[in-house]
């Protein structure tokens, strides 16, 4: 075979470059219409997001890809990056066009963490003023305070997005201050929080809770959860669930008793299966690169979870673990189920092995 023609490579590579930036023109203006459609959408009081559509899009691009001998799988899964794209496009500009801040005064106690900043750029785009309190504060787009004790605290809304054994306390101090707008948490638990969040509803304060069940890297919130936690003032509770009105994010609603119960599975467990997942890897003597040269679907996706946990703020993740009191018996049970993983494998015991696959799939599925 003769060697590659570096002019005529050089000039391949070219047109590659300038196809490259023409569907990115062509995505750009997809995505001014997909928002010119979303506004129409909102101004007939119409949900931004449209299954039956999406379903035709898919359709679409599928049956053009076969006419152009373009695998028809690929052509879907550049339809539904290109629905995400403009749902969050569409979604933004709800967002950003509702005004629901109207200038009102918001104080991020916490604003310079991750959650505490995407809080701060949410609702700035809104419309409401916001001031973060945080002594890890940097010059930047919203005035920021060190220490929220110095505030006067006459702002409409306080979050509290601070570390979990921070944020108990500070909910007890505010309940000391009695502020006069609505205070909320943003906490991962809400045990710990117990006692500052009753305090201030002793205190005649407007508290409620919230948990936004998503990272601070999240864009689109369609699909994503809210919880809501009325621990004893309905109006406090209807005013943090507005904040979320013009998203399409999942609002539900939760009490107080319940929440850490169920987040011990939906966080504390697929948080330890992933954590212990990657601790076996790196104590397996083997080299990461090989493994995953040769990895196969279901690792590649395993690691894939496990690699965004192991990114995250592991003091948090300790405390969502440590700090629950329905950890212990969650993670008993992962030891239990585990060591009868091992006995079945190391007896040869199959039919136990079976049996574990078989209820698993019968909780998922509610089969017999």
């Amino acid at each position: 075979m003769p060697p590659p023609d570096p002019t005529r490579l050089a000039d391949l590579r070219d047109r590659l470059a300038s196809l490259d930036r023409s569907i990115l023109d062509l995505v750009a203006s997809r995505q001014s219409i997909a928002t010119e459609i979303g506004r129409i959408k909102a101004g007939s009081g119409r949900s931004t997001r449209d299954y039956s559509q999406e379903r035709e899009v898919t359709l679409r691009a599928r049956a053009a890809a076969e006419t152009v001998g373009l695998d028809p799988n690929v052509a879907e899964e550049i339809a539904l990056l290109l629905i995400r794209a403009s749902l969050t496009a569409q979604e933004q500009d709800r967002v950003q066009m509702s005004g629901e801040g109207k200038g009102r005064r918001v104080l991020i106690i916490g604003g310079a963490g991750k959650m505490g900043g995407w809080l701060a750029r949410f609702l700035g785009s809104q419309g409401f003023s916001i001031e973060i309190a945080d002594p890890a504060a940097q010059p930047g787009a919203f005035p920021h305070i060190a220490d929220w004790r110095t505030s006067s605290l006459d702002h409409d809304i306080i979050i509290v997005a601070a570390p979990l054994r921070a944020s108990g306390l500070i909910l007890s101090e505010l309940a000391e201050r009695r502020p006069s707008g609505v205070v909320f948490d943003v906490g991962s638990l809400k045990t710990p929080l117990r006692p500052g969040l009753e305090a201030l509803l002793r205190a005649g304060v407007a508290v409620t809770s919230v948990h936004p069940m998503f990272g601070p890297d999240t864009e689109l919130l369609s699909g994503r959860h809210v919880i809501f936690i009325d621990v004893g003032h309905a109006a406090a509770t209807k005013v943090a669930r507005e904040l979320f009105g013009s998203t399409m994010v999942v609002q539900v609603e939760m009490d107080l008793d319940s929440h850490d119960r169920l987040i011990s599975y939906i966080l504390g467990l697929s948080h330890a299966v992933n954590i212990t997942f990657l601790a076996a890897l790196a104590g397996s003597g083997e080299d990461a690169d090989r493994l995953r040269s040769l990895s196969s679907t279901t690792f590649d996706a395993q690691l894939d979870v496990a690699r965004r946990v192991s990114l995250e703020n592991p003091h948090l993740y300790f405390e969502i673990q440590s700090l629950n009191e329905h950890s212990v018996s969650v993670l008993d049970n992962l030891l239990s189920v585990m060591e009868r993983f091992s006995e079945s494998v190391r007896t040869g015991d199959e039919a136990a092995f079976v049996e574990m696959m078989r209820q698993g799939n019968q909780y998922l599925t509610g089969s017999g």
